[in-house]
């Protein structure tokens, strides 16, 4: 690193001075960029989430199956999971296109890095790789720290140092870098160059707070750029809602990595979202991120790690999100019939998504048709204005069939004139007894279900832990002789909703059922004023699509 004094950004009113904005000259784009990514550790710290080492060893096995350059596996020696997790990484952990990564941080104030017992726990990670964090804002030295610059400069040169003793490439997070560089830009660029003539390999600028914005960034990283001789690179947190924006205007002023996690998980308001970060380089500048065959892993490998860290996804994310290429109003999918890149920014595909059309009372005649030849059904042009009709009617008691796919199927298959023939519901009946009349007293479920199925008249009683356990329970006894595959279906999830709160326990309400079997999953629906009756309309059509689809 040149020994230039960087230039001094001041603030005032918001705007940025200091540098010619008007005649600023970028890089140019570079052909890739490095993907690192810290979702085992950076994302790990947001709320909610908590990862078993199994766990961590199977999302660094979907990382390395989309093809990042490099895992942060976590910091060994901060707790016993991590220091299990590297030592079985080590062991079992096979990554074909990643490289693995131990995350810790210099020595401490006052001792010597030879002395110094997280710098020994890194070395003895095994990883051809770590990335240690300094402090690079002078207040935090200050008053966290509580050492002298000075101090936190030889910090940082002696663990360099002793880690490249120890064979290992070194990347240096500088952790509240942008924050540092406007208050005292001379120390902030000294750790970096400390840092640098000492052998790291990556200089990592981070937005620690997650509040700085594109313009600002652009111009620190440019001055960092054009002051190193080795690769910068990107670490935002989301707080102001910039953090996938800064990362690639990083890119455009020349950053060479970019660091964040699958789905934007980490603290407060999370970290670069790795799947927006790496879509937005890969398909919109043309810079190679994870291998151009591995790209339509995408979305697969971002539901399955937000399966492993049990959180829901977001349906509205860009690029992966179940929702984002979904089409419901009936111009718009009009528009899409014709020209898909109408209302698409690009091919669902590319990303391993896929568009969807969601039929709901906004719905036109062309929705339904796309819908239809989505399900592979064929409908008649003249009875498309009754379905449209139908659902709206059916919308307005209070159906929502945007959410509930299985039913909506249905919906559509009888309106063509197939009846299901699976089984035949006589009647079914539910009884609750409650023992001991007060509040913690037993309570006891009963249900009764009679069929025609398989040309005979079956009758089946079943208990539960409520009305509707008690009532899938009796069907499933009665059904399953005939039709053993549905032991296979699981009902995973039940929701209600009070459609019109003003009535009371009069109130209409509306019942789904997430349902899912073989990897096929689907989400039934039932309406009425009563909640068994709701719940049974629902439950009665997850079964039916379950054997609808298991017949094909």
């Amino acid at each position: 690193m040149s020994t230039a004094k960087p230039g001094v950004i001041h603030s005032h009113g918001g705007h940025v001075h200091g540098h010619d904005a008007h005649g600023f000259d970028l890089p140019p784009l570079p052909s890739s960029i490095e993907i690192f990514d810290t979702t085992l550790r950076d994302g790990s710290q947001q709320e909610g989430i908590s990862l078993s080492v199994e766990d961590k060893v199977r999302v660094a096995e979907q990382l390395d199956h989309l093809g990042v350059t490099f895992i942060e596996g976590g910091w060994p020696g901060a707790n016993p999971k991590d220091s299990e997790f590297f030592a079985r990484a080590h062991r079992e952990l096979v990554l074909s296109t990643s490289t693995l990564v131990a995350f810790g941080s210099t020595r401490r104030p006052g001792t010597t890095a030879e002395a110094d017992e997280g710098l020994r726990t890194l070395v003895e990670a095994n990883t051809p790789v770590v990335c240690i964090v300094a402090k690079a804002w002078d207040r935090h030295v200050e008053d966290a720290l509580r050492t002298s610059l000075d101090e936190a400069v030889a910090m940082v040169a002696d663990s360099v140092d002793f880690l490249q003793a120890n064979g290992k490439r070194v990347f240096v997070d500088l952790e509240h870098f942008f924050d540092g560089y406007l208050h005292n830009a001379d120390f902030a660029a000294r750790v970096a160059r400390e840092a640098e003539n000492h052998g790291a390999e990556r200089l990592v600028l981070c937005d620690t707070n997650g509040g700085t914005l594109p313009d600002r960034l652009t111009l620190v990283v440019n001055d960092m750029v054009s002051a190193s001789t080795v690769g910068i690179g990107i670490h935002c947190h989301n707080d102001a809602g910039v953090a996938v924006a800064n990362s690639l205007a990083a890119v455009g002023a020349g950053a060479v990595q970019v660091q964040g996690c699958v789905n934007g998980y980490g603290e407060r308001a999370g970290n670069t979202d790795l799947t927006a970060a790496i879509a937005n380089l890969s398909l919109k500048l043309n810079i190679t991120t994870v291998p151009r065959e591995n790209l339509d892993r995408l979305t697969a490998v971002s539901h399955h790690i937000a399966e492993l860290v049990n959180i829901t996804p977001n349906p509205q994310q860009p690029y992966v999100g179940p929702s984002v290429f979904a089409h419901k109003g009936g111009l718009h999918a009009s528009a899409v019939a014709r020209r898909r890149d109408l209302y698409e920014h690009v091919d669902p595909s590319l990303v391993g998504n896929a568009m969807r059309v969601v039929v709901s009372e906004m719905a036109g005649r062309s929705t339904l048709s796309m819908k239809a030849d989505e399900l592979g059904l064929t409908l008649d042009p003249a009875i498309l204005g009754q379905i449209l009709e139908d659902l709206k009617q059916l919308e307005y008691q209070g159906y929502h069939f945007e959410v509930a796919d299985g039913s909506l199927e249905l919906l559509l298959r009888r309106a063509t004139g197939w009846k299901p023939e699976f089984f035949h519901v006589e009647s079914f009946r539910v009884i609750t007894d409650h023992h001991d009349g007060h509040h913690g007293g037993d309570v006891v479920t009963e249900a009764t279900v009679k069929v025609l199925v398989g040309g005979e008249r079956v009758s089946a009683t079943a208990e539960g832990n409520g009305p509707v356990n008690a009532l899938d329970a009796a069907l499933r006894r009665a059904i399953e002789p005939t039709y053993p595959g549905l032991s296979s279906v699981k009902l995973k999830d039940y929701r209600v909703r009070v459609v019109d709160t003003g009535q009371g326990t009069g109130a209409v309400t509306r019942v789904l059922i997430d349902s899912g079997s073989d990897g096929l999953s689907w989400t039934t629906i039932g309406v009425s004023e009563n909640i068994i009756e709701a719940s049974w309309q629902a439950l009665y059509d997850s079964m039916v699509y379950a054997l609808l689809h298991a017949a094909k």
